[in-house]
């Protein structure tokens, strides 16, 4: 029974370190930050919004609203949702192995 639960431990860790990575590499090819509108006389402009170390950076992207960044920042944004998910698994099978969590 032991040896049963000891194999399907080590395939669900195995299957959540290879989907951690694959959602690793997707999150690095979405970019970061997030969308702001600001209006000057009226008119709507578009900014990518991100932290680089303490410092909070804009970029001018332009008038129209930018709907393919919009929706990549979202995409990003739920990844690394599901990361956090699949490191909770992670930690759960840790403990059931045995072995103390970090």
């Amino acid at each position: 029974m032991m040896k049963v639960l000891k194999g399907i431990l080590g395939e669900s860790k195995k299957y959540y370190l290879d989907t951690k990575k694959k959602i690793i590499a997707k999150i690095a090819n979405l970019p970061k930050g997030s969308v702001k509108e600001r209006v000057f006389n009226g008119r709507k402009y578009y900014y990518l919004q991100e932290r680089k170390g303490e410092k909070v950076v804009q970029k001018y992207l332009g008038k129209s609203k930018p709907e393919d960044l919009i929706k990549k920042i979202e995409e990003r944004r739920l990844l690394r949702r599901e990361l956090k998910k699949v490191n909770e698994a992670l930690k759960i099978i840790k403990r059931a192995e045995g072995k103390k969590c970090d």
